[in-house]
């Protein structure tokens, strides 16, 4: 069976990578393959991780470049790598519409809410949490989206809630809100996208 060729963006840690390599390992991603992490940092941990398991890692750094340069350099390196699936994994870096465009239906984002509730500019990371605890929801969790031209916008493939505890800090909503909802999603709708190029229907 030919599997579709992964990238996965990152710009930091890499939890959410190391729960698909972790994934792939343990046979939940059949059709797809991860052969390439890219870092819009050269310091980001998630590099690490990814040699840790034996993938080819590398970084192209945001700061350096112009946006045009930064996304022509980009798709250099998804070039060289056969890409057919991108995975935004924690990558905290604007890809502009032109770049979005040549990956229609391709580029899979992972946000930690219940889109639409807690994104839009600005709402990322700790402070989606932050924004959750302040307007005092009972129930967050995590959206998996397509990427489109439209900011914020994209078709929805999976979301998965996760509840709001009395004593929770930010911190302690984003470790439950990535255990029990963003590392079960990521694998789960990248084995969708990859299984639906080698056009088989999702069971």
């Amino acid at each position: 069976m030919s599997k579709a060729r992964i990238a996965v963006l990152v710009s930091g840690g890499g939890t959410n990578l190391e729960a698909l390599l972790n994934a792939q390992e343990a046979g939940q991603i059949p059709h797809g393959e991860i052969v390439l992490v890219c870092a819009s940092n050269e310091g980001a941990y998630a590099l690490e991780r990814a040699r840790n398991h034996g993938v080819p890692a590398t970084a192209v750094a945001r700061k350096a470049m112009s946006q045009s340069a930064f996304e022509t350099a980009l798709n250099i390196k998804l070039a060289a790598y056969r890409v057919d699936v991108i995975i935004l994994a924690g990558f905290l870096s604007i890809l502009s519409e032109e770049f979005v465009s040549r990956w229609p239906d391709r580029i899979i984002n992972v946000h930690p809410s219940l889109i639409p509730a807690f994104c839009g500019r600005g709402m990322y990371g700790l402070k989606v949490h932050e924004a959750a605890l302040e307007r005092g929801v009972r129930v967050t969790g995590a959206t998996v989206h397509l990427v489109n031209e439209i900011p914020d916008g994209g078709r929805i493939l999976l979301q998965k809630a996760v509840e709001v505890l009395p004593d929770d800090t930010p911190e302690l909503l984003q470790r439950r809100v990535m255990e029990r909802a963003e590392w079960v999603l990521l694998p789960q709708a990248a084995e969708m996208i990859c299984r639906g190029l080698a056009g088989e229907e999702t069971p």
